[in-house]
């Protein structure tokens, strides 16, 4: 199972891209202060960061949280983004499996694992009506919310060549 530093360093740039545009455009304080608390771990000044061109800066913010000792502020910023922009998406896998959720897609507590006939139904079902890397992103990142996940889950993200990163 992937730690939400390890989807980010492995997760394609362009969905990258795309996460930190959506966070640019609707967050812009916490990128602010996510790319404040990067540098000065580099020992930068933000403003170094702030400067580069729009695609080396979300590169250099990949690679900065791919780093284990960011691995909260990866989780925060995957969960803002898949709520935010791909809401749809975890809506639609969650009514595939039958379990209980709100409008945003997220869920009070995680429920036993379903089994794996019915998981790859959802799965498949979910990479029918959305992007291949979102959802393989949002897999990995759904696994990583509990120490344990899903050992049916866990099982498709080690097979299923779709949900490698």
């Amino acid at each position: 199972m992937y730690q939400t530093n390890e989807i980010f360093a492995k997760m394609p740039a362009a969905t990258a891209a795309s996460l930190f545009t959506h966070l640019s455009e609707n967050e812009k304080e916490l990128v602010k202060a996510t790319v404040d608390s990067l540098a000065k771990q580099r020992n930068l000044r933000p403003v170094f960061v702030e400067r580069k061109p729009k695609l080396e800066r979300f590169a250099w913010m990949q690679e900065a949280l791919g780093r284990p000792k960011n691995a909260a502020v990866a989780a925060h910023l995957l969960q803002i983004w898949l709520v935010g922009a791909h809401a749809k998406l975890l809506c639609d896998f969650l009514d595939a499996l039958g379990i209980a959720h709100d409008e945003n897609g997220t869920i009070e507590e995680l429920p036993t694992a379903p089994d794996k006939a019915k998981l790859t139904t959802a799965v498949d079902a979910i990479f029918a009506q959305h992007d291949p890397s979102v959802v393989a992103v949002y897999l990995h990142a759904f696994q990583a919310t509990d120490e344990h996940g899903w050992p049916s889950l866990e099982e498709l993200l080690a097979t299923d060549a779709r949900l490698k990163l």
